[in-house]
């Protein structure tokens, strides 16, 4: 389905282009909207840490949660998160109460990192992959939970319904009922700004699950994980590795999440399965 064009004004992270349209041999020309890519500067401490392709909108979501996935850096040891606009994008400064943790100041991620990419900059294969810590019991969810979030997640995806080009990422109660959703034209980036945004609304992670509109590579599991986020529920496939990952470290990996449907992976007791 070709999205609506809507007012660029009304859409945070949507930038309006003139297109033509070919519709059964005819052609018009009208404005469309389009999802931005902007490059996205991270500075911790005064020091360059990542560069990295992000949709332009909750940004200090997004600095939480990629201070805690990305750099082991805790919400309560983040004092300050600044978002400036420049010229040629956005840099954002981290300040932290204290030194960097070992493993984020030995990454020393200079290169610059694509919208879809969740390895780029690491000089070592042991940074790639690495076994999260263990999830705790969380909450039990019931097959139907599944399907209430799956069947909100739509309306809530502004950016993505203007464009058609957004993953999103959600967190929900045991029940289903979508409490948080953050957009971005990276999957990666969905999943920190969730995290972020969870961060800083004191969401007990454990107390019900995470979805995302794209499919589950093993970094998104690494990130839930770290999250002590007990269930990842995916629209798409997961990857081996990601189940090997999730079985690993105690999470519930659910793919191919579609109405009435889904592929349990991993731990499939948290949804009363055998």
């Amino acid at each position: 389905m070709i999205p609506m064009a809507m007012p660029v004004d009304h859409i945070e992270g949507a930038a309006e282009r003139e297109v033509i349209d070919v519709t059964g041999g005819a052609s018009t020309t009208r404005r469309d909207l389009l999802a931005e890519e902007v490059p996205l500067a991270i500075r911790c401490n005064g020091e360059s840490v990542a560069v990295m392709m992000v949709s332009p909108c909750d940004l200090e979501d997004f600095a939480y949660g990629f201070a805690l996935t990305e750099l082991g850096v805790a919400a309560d040891e983040l004092v300050q998160v600044n978002v400036q606009p420049l010229l040629e994008g956005i840099q954002l400064d981290l300040r932290t109460r204290h030194s960097l943790p070992t493993r984020a100041a030995d990454q020393q991620r200079w290169l610059p990192g694509r919208s879809g990419c969740g390895i780029c900059g690491h000089r070592h294969l042991e940074e790639v992959v690495k076994q999260p810590k263990a999830v705790g019991q969380g909450s039990f969810i019931a097959s139907s939970a599944l399907d209430v979030a799956l069947a909100g997640i739509g309306a809530r995806q502004p950016l993505n319904a203007a464009t058609g080009a957004i993953h999103a990422a959600a967190w929900a109660r045991a029940d289903g009922t979508l409490v948080v959703v953050r957009e971005d034209v990276g999957r990666h980036n969905a999943l920190d700004k969730l995290i972020g945004a969870m961060l800083r609304e004191n969401i007990d992670a454990g107390s019900g699950f995470a979805l995302v509109t794209s499919r589950a590579s093993y970094e998104m599991v690494a990130k839930a994980a770290v999250a002590a986020i007990p269930l990842l529920a995916a629209m798409s496939a997961p990857t081996a590795l990601a189940v090997d990952l999730a079985t690993g470290c105690g999470l519930s990996l659910v793919g191919f999440l579609r109405d009435d449907r889904h592929v349990v992976y991993s731990h499939a007791w948290r949804l009363g399965l055998r």
